[in-house]
């Protein structure tokens, strides 16, 4: 493009400017207020990672923002207020409509705990607002009383006419019974200002309970990213009817003992694989694949968990050829050795796994063809089909699919930090590992790249077409692959755990990235491949537990890596001995915030009971940061810099104004 035909462009892109601000004084007033918004604090980002379903924990902590809103509630009240006091109004703002009906029960002048709430709830109100400008405060303001807030956080107390205005708005609301709205519209308008921002960085499915009900909660969140997990695109890969992803959903929820989430949260009956796994494995043996239990998970009944092993056993050798036949698909995925049906020896009881040979716990397989053991047999094939009508004809998980493409990727770079689930992917030098996988001879950032295009492929490309069925492809390879971005490890050792004793065999060896991240070389390495430089830049890392009780620090490479994996699933809680770590990123540095288990909510609404969050200040900036230093900073001032170049359009009389 040449000189001139660059400045016609500029002259083009300037016209369409000049409708949103049609004259000089439209255009000088939004630089002006750009220009003062690039000189406030930063907004709040809150980082979580590794939820897993425990969508009790996950709600609570997004409530109390890690901390953060008790924070605010002893700034203003620690001097004036008890602690027990401060707890209950801290417990108010989380759950509003649930600690509202226990107030109707026990106190006994409503009127004066309404005047003494509502203030003390303007007051928190105002402290969180003061930072955002009056512009975004007004569009964090719930519609109904939107103007009423408003006011209320604007209103000068010293002048006594004003005093009086807002003492009859309090007296108002509480007298035409609408005090328990404003309440929860109050505690909202809180949680919306205390954090600005909120960062999933993967795993927001499997093992716990209720994924749909945290993905729905996501849906409703005003500012929202995710960094994939490897859990998360195996679940993207099932709603795009991947057989082997669908198997591979049901195997880990049956092994978990979770198939709530399956049945209850995405309506997706499991009538077609009992009636098989009753019908099949009825008469065999399935003590192997009896489903783990945790905590205060039940199987009611002798019958259930026989039910459930048999459904088990069912599924769990449906995985293992779907797997087979993706391998055996997929050539370039380097994963032969992972061909394992037909290296057993069913008479002789044992298994060929590389240079060594098993004892087999279980040797019953009725649908395993030993000519052909990778073909589904008829029953199960009808079972797969049935099931995956099933999974793409669920509309919340196709809504949930979406939400995930849209706001999700393999990575993210944000205000200097670069967020990902997994790990990338390195060789035992510490050089970036390269991929001929649907590429050629692509590694780090331009890897990550390709690999979330592919996964895209998986959902958006047209059905029937070989991109299609290489995209769902890939959504399992990201899922269990070898050394895959999301998974860091050389294989997943499902057929090990289920059918082999020797716990020798179960081992999956970590890429060397886990070996390498302890290293501020490698890691300042990492970032530059991300275009991230500078003092204040860290990598943000999910997916590896820390284990807390064993000493293990989250923060890793003098401050440049964080892992915020720390157990949010219970599963992983013996392990980790913490229920979690999460960070919050403010103007004033970074802070990470490791979690004691949560109890329940119940718990927490009649007892005022909080989770425990130990929290520690890793990286303290020398000023505060200013919006202008941000990545919407950067947006806002190129923002501005057009629209000066607007107003030189106007003066020089290259465009006209429209006073229109």
């Amino acid at each position: 493009m040449d000189y001139k035909e660059h400045q016609a462009n500029d002259l083009r892109y300037l016209e369409l400017l000049s409708r949103q601000y049609p004259t000089v004084q439209a255009a000088s007033t939004e630089i002006i207020n750009l220009q003062a918004i690039l000189n406030l604090p930063k907004g709040t980002e809150h980082f979580m990672s590794d939820l897993h379903g425990e969508y009790e924990a996950f709600f609570h902590i997004l409530n109390n923002c890690s901390g953060a809103v008790r924070e605010k509630v002893d700034i203003l009240f620690e001097n004036s207020i008890s602690r027990e006091e401060r707890a209950k109004l801290a417990t108010l703002i989380y759950y509003p409509e649930e600690k509202l009906e226990e107030i109707h029960e026990t106190v006994a002048d409503l009127n004066e705990w309404y005047k003494i709430t509502l203030n003390r709830l303007i007051e928190i109100c105002r402290l969180v607002s003061s930072k955002y400008t009056r512009s975004k405060v007004r569009k964090a303001l719930p519609k109904d009383y939107g103007y009423i807030i408003d006011e209320l956080l604007n209103t000068n107390y010293e002048v006594h006419n004003k005093k009086d205005y807002y003492e009859n708005i309090i007296s108002t609301i509480i007298d035409i019974d609408r005090a328990d709205d404003f309440v929860k519209s109050l505690c909202g308008v809180i949680k919306r200002l205390v954090v600005d921002h909120l960062h999933i960085v993967g795993d927001i499915f499997d093992r716990g309970p209720r994924a749909d009900i945290i993905m729905d909660l996501l849906m409703k969140h005003h500012s929202v990213d995710i960094q994939w997990g490897n859990h998360d695109v195996l679940w993207m890969g099932a709603a795009t009817g991947s057989r082997t992803c669908i198997a591979a959903v049901l195997n880990n929820s049956i092994t978990y003992n979770n198939l709530e989430v399956i049945e209850t949260g995405y309506g997706i009956s499991l009538r077609p694989l009992a009636l098989f796994a009753n019908e099949v494995y009825r008469d065999v043996d399935t003590s192997c694949f009896a489903p783990k239990m945790f905590g205060d998970a039940v199987i009611y009944n002798a019958k259930d968990l026989e039910l459930a092993a048999r459904m088990h056993k069912a599924i769990a050798v449906i995985l293992q050829k779907l797997e087979g036949q993706v391998l055996l698909r997929n050539p370039q995925f380097g994963m032969e050795d992972r061909l394992l049906l037909d290296k057993m020896d069913l008479e002789k009881g044992s298994v060929r796994i590389g240079e060594g040979e098993y004892p087999l716990l279980d040797t019953a397989f009725p649908t395993i063809d030993r000519e052909n053991p990778y073909a589904l047999s008829d029953e199960e094939a009808a079972v797969m089909e049935q099931l995956k009508f099933a999974f793409l004809r669920s509309e919340k998980l196709q809504r949930h699919a979406k939400f995930l493409y849209s706001k999700g990727g393999l990575y993210k770079c944000f205000n200097g930090n670069l967020l990902f689930h997994g790990c990338i992917p390195m060789n035992p030098d510490g050089s970036f590992m390269k991929f001929d996988i649907g590429c050629r001879g692509l590694s780090g950032k331009s890897f990550m790249d390709r690999a979330e295009a592919i996964a895209r492929q998986g959902y958006y490309a047209k059905p029937g077409t070989k991109e299609k069925q290489f995209g769902k492809d890939f959504l399992w390879f990201l899922w269990c692959g070898r050394n895959s971005p999301l998974f860091g490890r050389d294989h997943i050792a499902t057929f090990e755990r289920m059918l082999i004793a020797d716990e020798s065999s179960w081992a999956e060896e970590k890429n060397p990235y886990y070996s390498y991240y302890n290293d501020e070389g490698v890691c300042e390495r990492i970032l530059e491949e991300f275009g991230l430089r500078g003092p204040h830049c860290h990598i943000i890392n999910g997916h590896v537990p820390v284990k807390s009780k064993d000493g293990e620090n989250p923060v890793k490479a003098h401050g440049r890596l964080i892992v915020i994996d720390g157990g949010f699933c219970r599963a992983y809680q013996p392990t980790t001995g913490i229920a979690g770590y999460t960070l919050i990123y403010n103007s004033w540095g970074i802070r990470i915030a490791a979690h004691e288990p949560f109890s329940t909510t119940k718990d927490a609404i009649e007892h005022n009971k909080d989770i425990f969050s130990a929290t520690v200040v890793f990286d303290r900036m020398e000023s505060r940061i200013k919006i202008k230093e941000t990545d919407n900073g950067a947006r806002l001032q190129r923002n501005i810099d057009d629209l000066k170049c607007l107003l030189q359009a106007y003066k020089s009389g290259s465009i006209k104004e429209d006073h229109a």
